[in-house]
């Protein structure tokens, strides 16, 4: 039987059809009334429906035997996905979910052929959307997996070019110039990978989830199709994940592209020309993005000693009494898909990154010359950071970033053997939050302060420990004045201790609350423990200084141990220092009474 063709008014009518679906979905739609915001939509919905009907009719009366039997599937295809797609945007999801469906069962028997792969993966993608959408990432897993095979046989068992979506509609005759359909074909499969990164978070795959960001970044690059402000970020984004598994190399490997990236855009911003506003707004993205990049770096070195130190405490030295190797290696989760060979592969090949890999070692921390080289670079990062996130106009960044620089001295300090520069280097942490604290105004920053007064008594109580071990490690007597800063670096961490209690009382009765919030629990009885202990160290002559400080180093443990017996949470979160304060409950009021009695006597 001979083929038969369609007519060629009929294909040019849809092909005006479809041009003015087109129009209204991507431009008029965005000129909509606030009134009628899907008004374009309805309209564009209204002529799908309409192509839909003449395509079902034109395949009923010609059957597959017409030469255009394939190319009005996929078109017919095409007018399902977009009925489907509007239908999900007016959020009606139930007859979205049905349309999009129909055009995937409509091609069920052609999803390789050039026609119609572009429409079917295209349908996949919004299903899996639609379902994540839904909060039942699995079923969205389903059919991004099945669109993410699709493109892998079709690639490997397929050798002409596919056809693009909106070619379907061009006659051969047309103006219009084609698509570079292949190109069209790899977005619509990053746009799967990407998907798939999002569902494999929502499953709790991290791992999973971080090699198809990066597979999606590294398809963006080669596609040389990306926002390199957007980009940039997403890379710094996910260096942060690598980093907390220890991957390290991965991690710096993804700074050192977000970097790179952003200064080639910076050379690119320089040598533009045309509206001013526009090219400032456009600095001052690159500025603020730039600033957030600075602070992924931070965030590496904090997290590189901090994992160093954490390695060094846990592990022991072997027989020959040798420090543990300094390579890192990324942890893999046991649940995870992901094989240790493709973590190994997370690199950008078509990027020069040495220059800004070689800024800062990926390897554990051993020494102190290791750690200050670390400290320097992430400070120099910090105070990048600060140039955009000023105190004035980013109080909570400003001070979050602070709150940074103080961690790096922390963890510095303890590659540090030197007493004395120990001090020197808590002595400046002092100083860095006290400084931004005196600027903010507890009324509207109260969440801040706290923690600024928290890590402040801290700092003081670290300060008191290591003069009292140089006080213990000499025979000779203190001095009045080593005695003073005993009592001062005490004193100071009471203050701070009392200032961040004090905060969570009700203002009118000034009690306590008698049930704390879970975050706030173990925060507020460490406190509480360490006033108790910091009322401890303070040196006076008289017993009834001496006294004043005992009681109110019980009261303080009093609390402690009164709420962990009316709290089982509080118990739970309290293991050692719940049984100290237990004993010094049991103890101090022996010693008060003592010394009371030896105050009268005198």
């Amino acid at each position: 039987m001979a083929s038969t063709s369609v007519n060629k008014e009929v294909l040019i009518d849809l092909q005006e059809k479809y041009e003015k679906v087109r129009k209204l979905l991507e431009e008029d739609s965005k000129r909509d009334p606030e009134t009628e915001p899907y008004r374009s939509k309805y309209a564009a919905s209204k002529i799908l429906t309409a192509m839909k009907t003449k395509l079902v009719k034109i395949l009923d009366d010609n059957g597959s035997d017409s030469s255009d039997y394939l190319r009005l599937k996929a078109m017919l295809g095409v007018v399902w996905l977009n009925l489907g797609t509007v239908s999900v945007d007016t959020e009606e999801l139930s007859t979205g979910e049905e349309q999009l469906s129909n055009c995937v069962e409509s091609l069920s028997d052609h999803f390789i052929e050039p026609e119609c792969i572009i429409v079917v993966l295209s349908a996949l993608n919004q299903l899996g959307i639609l379902w994540s959408q839904r909060d039942q990432p699995k079923r969205s897993q389903e059919y991004l997996e099945k669109a993410e095979k699709l493109y892998k046989d079709y690639t490997t068992e397929v050798n002409t070019p596919p056809v693009d979506i909106h070619d379907l509609f061009c006659l051969s005759d047309s103006e219009t110039p084609q698509i570079d359909s292949e190109t069209s074909l790899e977005k619509i499969h990053t746009l799967t990978l990407y998907y798939l990164a999002q569902i494999y978070g929502s499953l709790n795959d991290h791992l999973k989830s971080a090699v198809y960001c990066h597979t999606t970044l590294r398809r963006q690059l080669e596609s040389k199709e990306f926002d390199s402000i957007e980009w940039s970020l997403n890379a710094a984004t996910l260096s942060q994940y690598f980093m907390e598994k220890n991957g390290f190399n991965q991690a710096r490997h993804h700074l050192a592209a977000a970097s790179y990236i952003l200064d080639q855009y910076e050379n690119e911003l320089s040598l533009l020309e045309g509206n001013e506003e526009d090219i400032e707004a456009k600095r001052e993205r690159f500025k603020h993005r730039s600033a957030d990049v600075a602070r992924c770096w931070a965030k590496y070195g904090l997290m590189l000693l901090m994992t160093s130190k954490e390695r060094l405490m846990s592990s022991d030295e072997d027989e020959n009494g040798t420090l543990p190797s300094g390579s890192s290696v990324m942890e893999m989760s046991v649940s995870t898909s992901v094989s240790q060979d493709e973590v190994s592969h997370l690199w950008f090949t078509t990027l020069e990154l040495s220059s800004y890999e070689d800024q800062i070692t990926d390897q554990y921390c051993l020494t102190y010359d290791d750690a200050r080289k670390v400290f320097l670079s992430a400070q120099e990062w910090l105070n990048k950071a600060k140039q955009y996130y000023t105190l004035d106009n980013h109080a909570s960044d400003y001070v979050q970033i602070v709150q940074d620089l103080s961690q790096l001295y922390k963890y510095l300090v303890f590659f540090e053997d030197d007493e004395e520069r120990q001090s020197r280097m808590h002595k400046r942490r002092i100083d860095h939050l006290e400084s931004v604290l005196r600027e903010l105004n507890p009324q509207y920053y109260l969440l801040v302060c706290r923690q600024l007064w928290y890590e402040l008594a801290e700092t003081y109580s670290d300060m008191l420990d290591i003069k009292l071990t140089r006080l213990q490690a000499t025979d000779e007597r203190p001095t009045p004045h080593a005695l003073r800063k005993v009592n001062y670096l005490a004193e100071q961490g009471i203050a701070n201790f009392n200032k961040f209690l004090d905060s969570l009382r009700d203002h009118s009765t000034k009690e306590m609350p008698e049930e704390l919030s879970e975050e706030l629990v173990r925060p507020t009885l460490i406190a509480c423990f360490h006033v108790g202990r910091l009322y401890g160290k303070i040196i006076v002559p008289d017993k009834k200084g001496q006294l004043e400080n005992l009681r109110h180093s019980l009261e303080a443990y009093q609390f402690l141990v009164n709420y962990c017996d009316k709290h089982q949470n509080a118990q739970e979160q309290m293991g050692v220092e719940l049984g100290v304060c237990r004993d010094m409950v049991g103890l101090l009021p022996l010693k008060i009474d003592r010394l009371s009695q030896e105050a009268a006597l005198e």
